[in-house]
């Protein structure tokens, strides 16, 4: 069903978009970093909920993405573009929700999530977090456009658009902090902005009636419920897979921030870095969506079986190429945010042994099981995620960070436990075919 040029037609964008998108996040912290450490670390605790919800989003707009990727391998265009439209409403009325609670509640959130920190941080925090609440609806709404452009084999578009918000964001970030010397209030203005524009040029390309997924008259709401919960059968557990994993993120933030601004700082450093080097899994996982939903839908489940293992070794040979060079580079990846002697030495060694993992353990951890969620099976990759996040990451983070003592190391070690465990249960689900015997279109 697709061609060696397919696919590089579908990854290779996808790949770049990945990477315009974590330089979002990257551009926000290196360019506050002039400002001082407590700025670093306000973005850096914020990122961590932004991510859980922007995380919520993609996975209900995954769930859009199998559907329609399914309908799509079934020649059902029509119902195709009746889950597309689905989708935009769907998300686009829980962002706006979470966005109201955000804005209400945000430094009680702040509070709650992170506890007692030092108040230079908080402030930061506070101001960031206000300004990103306001932009969930529009990375939401890009998201669910960004997964249906993807579910058509054309993740071009979103690459253009994800281009577009990198743009804006870098200018922004050099008018407002380094002109106006607004900080981290700038910071969240220029990433705001970005997303709304972009937000607006994916919605004006889906209203093109030559699209196989093309939404018209939004305002019309035409709800179809029987669509929906085709949507939510894959959304709600991947999304609840996908906010438990980041609500385990939080809790061992929370963790780090009782370290100090050293390690908050060291932590966030790695973390942004370490986002990079785990971009060509991710861009593969995604693709994985698209081309394993297509071969369900058209009930051709050797074809699936076939991609989930060449997209996989694909994955494996990416992956092993970039961390290599991140471990040769890391002295100076971490050393290009000039953070303080502690924060350095702490984030060249932790950056290090994320490199190493990343090489044997990450794909077979979060590329693989998008082939089974492609096939909707969701819920043991729900059951084992959560799982081995509450007992692996969470659970072992406070014992070797807390109890023996390793500081951020220890959760860092904890996260590649994690990992472990997840290559055992994904690798022998796949291998056994049970995913293969779940029928999920409704209609």
């Amino acid at each position: 069903m697709f061609s060696n040029r397919d696919l590089r037609k579908l990854i290779i964008p996808l790949m770049i978009e990945q990477i315009l998108a974590v330089t979002i996040g990257m551009a926000d912290t290196v360019m506050v970093a002039s400002v001082g450490e407590a700025a670093v670390s306000g973005i850096s605790l914020v990122d961590s909920i932004n991510i859980l919800l922007i995380n919520v989003f993609s996975a209900l707009a995954t769930g859009g993405a199998v559907v329609t990727s399914q309908y799509l391998g079934r020649r059902d265009e029509k119902n195709a573009r009746t889950a597309g439209k689905q989708l935009i409403y769907t998300v686009g009325a829980l962002s706006i929700v979470i966005m109201i609670l955000c804005l209400a509640a945000h430094t009680p959130i702040l509070r709650m999530a992170f506890g007692h920190i030092d108040s230079d941080v908080m402030n930061n925090a506070q101001t960031y977090f206000f300004l990103s609440a306001l932009s969930y609806p529009f990375i939401a709404i890009y998201n669910a456009g960004a997964a249906l452009f993807r579910s058509m084999g054309n993740s071009r578009v979103s690459m253009f658009a994800s281009l577009i918000m990198n743009v804006v964001n870098i200018s922004g970030n050099a008018i407002l902090i380094f002109q106006f010397h607004m900080g981290v209030a700038g910071a969240g203005i220029a990433s705001l902005v970005s997303r709304i524009l972009a937000c607006l040029f994916i919605m004006i390309l889906l209203h093109r009636p030559l699209l196989p997924i093309h939404v018209e008259e939004l305002w019309r709401f035409d709800l179809k419920p029987k669509m929906i919960k085709n949507i939510l059968q894959i959304g709600v557990p991947n999304g609840l897979e996908n906010g438990m994993f980041q609500i385990g993120k939080i809790l061992v933030q929370s963790l780090i921030a009782t370290f100090g601004t050293a390690a908050i700082a060291a932590n966030a450093v790695a973390s942004t870095v370490a986002n990079v080097a785990i971009l060509p899994g991710a861009a593969i996982g995604l693709a994985m969506i698209t081309v394993v939903g297509q071969c369900v839908g058209a009930g051709d489940y050797d074809q699936a079986q076939k991609y989930t293992v060449k997209l996989t070794k694909l994955a494996y040979l990416c992956m092993a190429v970039l961390n290599l060079a991140c471990l040769l580079l890391t002295p100076f990846l971490v050393g290009f945010f000039h953070l303080s002697d502690e924060a350095t030495r702490s984030g060249i060694q932790i950056l290090m042994y994320h490199s190493l993992c990343a090489i044997f353990l990450w794909t077979a951890s979060f590329t693989l099981p998008n082939g089974l969620r492609a096939a909707g099976d969701v819920k043991y990759t729900m059951t084992m995620s959560i799982i081995s996040m509450w007992v692996f990451r969470i659970a072992f983070s406070y014992l070797l960070a807390d109890f023996f003592h390793m500081g951020v190391l220890g959760v860092w070690i904890a996260m590649t436990i994690d990992w472990a465990f997840r290559v055992i249960v994904f690798v022998g689900r796949f291998v056994r075919g049970k995913w293969k015997n779940i029928k999920m279109l409704q209609n």
